[in-house]
C-alpha cells in the first residue's frame, strides 16, 4: 500500500510536467498502462518512451489534478485534465480518471478512463 504522501509527490511530478521523471521514479520495472480498454503497454522502459513521443508531438502539456486523490489500499484513482497545445499552436483538453494499482511504493498497473472523443477534437 502506498502512502499518501507518495502518491501526493508522485501527483505533484505530474503537475510540473515531468511525465517522464514520473514514470522512471515511481512505475514498476514491468509495469503496464491501458486507454480505455485497448490493450496494455508494459514495461517502464516502453511506458517511458510513449510518454517521450507524447510530448514531441506537442509544444506543451499542462496537467492539473481536479479533485482529491482517492486511495483505498493498494488502489488510487486520480481525476486529471491535461491541456494540449500541438506544435501548430492549437490546443485541445482531456479530462481523464487514472486508475492505479500500486505494489508498495510503485505502481504497477495503471488505465485510463476517459472519452475518446477528445482526442479527435
Amino acid at each position: 500500500m502506498p502512502k499518501r504522501s507518495t502518491v501526493e509527490a508522485f501527483a505533484a511530478m505530474v503537475e510540473s510536467g515531468d511525465y517522464v521523471g514520473a514514470i522512471e521514479k515511481y512505475y514498476t520495472p514491468d509495469a503496464s498502462m491501458q486507454e480505455n480498454i485497448d490493450q496494455p503497454r508494459k514495461g517502464r522502459v516502453v511506458l517511458a518512451e510513449g510518454e517521450r513521443r507524447v510530448m514531441s508531438r506537442n509544444k506543451s502539456i499542462k496537467a492539473r489534478r481536479l479533485s482529491s486523490i482517492l486511495i483505498e489500499g493498494d488502489e488510487v484513482a486520480i481525476r486529471w485534465r491535461f491541456e494540449f497545445t500541438g506544435l501548430d499552436g492549437s490546443s485541445r483538453t482531456m479530462e481523464e480518471v487514472a486508475w492505479q494499482k500500486w505494489r508498495g511504493e510503485q505502481v504497477f498497473e495503471e488505465q485510463f478512463f476517459y472519452d475518446p472523443k477528445q482526442i479527435r477534437g
